[in-house]
């Protein structure tokens, strides 16, 4: 756990009103606890209060307070503010997450933050095995694992590597990492932010004071950001997949001389990308390109992406739950072929131009949550043929049933949604999960065919 009491001076004896009471807030109760931080709880979930002492933070006045702690999951601007963010702002309460709480209290430890659209989870957990690699004291953690301040507290030389939405980001008015990464842009999260310039301004916060700016220019919005941040006070690194022409890290497979097709757990254009973000950040660090290299062939790669978990009878099941998105989605329909395609979940703005144009990979989809009757629509516009499962097992029993019949070569089974999860599951992982076990009960796995 992170130690808080070097916070406790700056707050003037007043509490800290913390409103959302699931990972981060619960971390955030439990740090502030023991560094002896008072604090006032408050869920709207009558569950989530059922075993902590809360008051209703809705209507008070909030002069009472220090600060602020919201969950990122709960709204700040868009669609509108919750009650407890328009009293803060009433009273010029400062408002904030746990990772602002993080850095208030250590300021000068050493950070590298990765945000973006897409891979930021793959990029984290690399450049967080490679510090291994190299002996660096060093934990990952923020919107992948464990929350900012259940972290363990780590010395002076240790680092802290933070996957950071932009929910997190909106929320840290002070904060931005020694080394910060934006690895690409695409239209995400719009209702939160309002449109794509909201969602592109908390983005950039990550680029704010001094240190290292490393950013992909792969998409018109980071080649825009890529620009403003250029006169910037950091070191500004830019990064890409398409060019060689003024770009200081390019990658097409090979990246400073190695190949990274010899990586299993980085194929891809995608994963060129992530690995060219983690071999810059890591470069900036300190580290030689020997450890960097070393790193990328042991990396063992993310659960929820684009995992093999089963061959059964030479149809791969694949678990792509992290995919939450079109871009994310489409990267897994390029990749295979064919496709049965078990996709829905909670819709997100922004349609399915990018998976549209890997279509034609797909040999049947499955659909399920939300977004079913709208996928179904869009589908339908493509003549492509789907089931409307509305379940995941109903879609997984389906999906295996009509691989395991028609039997056709490098056929995979791909549950890669393009939307959020929180329709039926807690969480992408929750989902994944959910689908492994599954796939097991579907796909028996004798000696040697499972992955």
């Amino acid at each position: 756990m992170i130690d808080l009491r070097p916070l406790k001076s700056q707050l003037n004896n007043k509490p800290v009103a913390i409103v959302g009471l699931a990972r981060s807030g619960l971390c955030a109760y439990e740090a502030c606890k023991a560094a002896g931080i008072k604090t006032v709880l408050w869920d709207d979930n009558a569950s989530a209060r059922s075993e902590l002492p809360t008051e209703d933070l809705t209507q008070v006045d909030f002069s009472r307070f220090s600060l602020l702690c919201l969950s990122p999951g709960i709204p700040l601007t868009h669609p509108k503010p919750h009650s407890a963010v328009v009293q803060a702002q009433k009273a010029g309460c400062p408002i904030v997450c746990d990772i602002e709480l993080f850095h208030r209290a250590h300021p000068k430890i050493k950070t590298i933050g990765i945000t973006g659209t897409n891979g930021k989870s793959t990029t984290t957990a690399l450049i967080g095995h490679i510090l291994k690699t190299a002996e660096i004291e060093s934990v990952i953690g923020g919107n992948i694992g464990d929350a900012s301040l259940g972290l363990p507290q780590l010395s002076d030389k240790g680092i802290y590597v933070f996957e950071l939405s932009s929910y997190q980001l909106d929320l840290c008015p002070t904060f931005s990492p020694d080394i910060s990464i934006l690895i690409n842009l695409s239209p995400d999260h719009l209702d939160r932010h309002g449109d794509m310039a909201g969602y592109i301004a908390a983005k950039k916060k990550i680029f704010r004071g001094p240190g290292t700016a490393i950013i992909g220019i792969d998409d018109k919005w980071s080649q825009q950001v890529y620009k403003e941040t250029a006169n910037s006070e950091r070191e500004v690194i830019s990064v890409s997949c398409l060019s060689k022409a003024d770009v200081t890290v390019s990658v097409n497979g090979l990246l400073k001389g190695f190949d990274l097709k010899q990586c299993k757990t980085l194929q891809g254009q995608h994963n060129w990308q992530n690995a060219a973000m983690a071999y810059a950040a890591c470069t900036a660090a300190g580290i030689g390109a020997d450890i960097i290299i070393a790193g990328f062939k042991s990396f063992p790669g993310l659960i929820h992406r684009q995992n093999i978990i089963a061959v059964y009878n030479g149809i791969s099941y694949i678990n792509d739950s992290k995919a939450t998105n079109d871009q994310a989605a489409a990267v897994a329909l390029r990749t295979y072929n064919p496709i049965y395609w078990i996709a829905g979940g909670k819709s997100k703005d922004g349609g399915y131009n990018d998976c549209e144009k890997h279509i034609h990979h797909v040999r049947h989809t499955f659909l399920i949550g939300d977004a079913q009757e709208k996928m179904a629509a869009w589908l339908e516009k493509q003549k492509a043929p789907f089931t409307r499962s509305g379940t995941l097992d109903k879609a997984v029993a389906a999906a295996h049933d009509m691989a395991q019949k028609e039997k056709l070569k490098d056929a995979v089974v791909l549950l890669s949604p393009a939307c959020a999860s929180f329709d039926q599951f807690k969480s992408f992982e929750q989902r994944g999960e959910i689908f492994v076990d599954l796939v097991k009960k579907l796909a028996p796995c004798p000696k040697g065919a499972c992955a």
